[in-house]
């Protein structure tokens, strides 16, 4: 707390039993004691009045969920699929020389490209993603 060593509050302790004597060092002890405390509960007291009035648990939570909102949006973006811009279309020509007795059956249409895999989600023991907020 203060930098203090056990040898410096033993040598503390000694010279306080020369100066006082051990039928008054249990009462000085004592009454130190109480002292220190009522010290501690008034500077908190006043920490906790400071605090109130100031309003630093409303900005320390704002500040919080502000964090956490941005922490979803990045992984948001991590996460999300990107999307390839579509490829145009190209015209079919139409054979306007056939007769039109004779339809011509439709060609079997065959995909080009694989259909896109599904991202899996992370699990959600993965240590490299932030906590997720309850």
């Amino acid at each position: 707390m203060f930098g203090i060593s056990f040898s410096e509050l033993l040598l503390v302790g000694l010279v306080a039993l020369l100066v006082l004597g051990p039928e008054r060092l249990p009462g000085a002890a004592r009454t130190a004691g109480l002292w220190i405390g009522r010290l501690k509960r008034s500077f908190n007291a006043i920490k906790q009045e400071v605090e109130r009035e100031i309003g630093a648990d409303e900005i320390r939570r704002q500040l919080h969920n502000e964090h956490i909102l941005s922490l979803e949006q990045e992984t948001r973006k991590i996460l999300s699929p990107v999307q390839e811009p579509a490829k145009p279309v190209e015209p079919v020509a139409q054979n306007s020389i056939a007769p039109a007795t004779e339809a011509a059956p439709p060609a079997p249409t065959t995909p080009t490209e694989p259909a896109p895999t599904p991202v899996a989600s992370p699990a959600s023991h993965d240590p490299t993603l932030p906590p997720r907020a309850p």
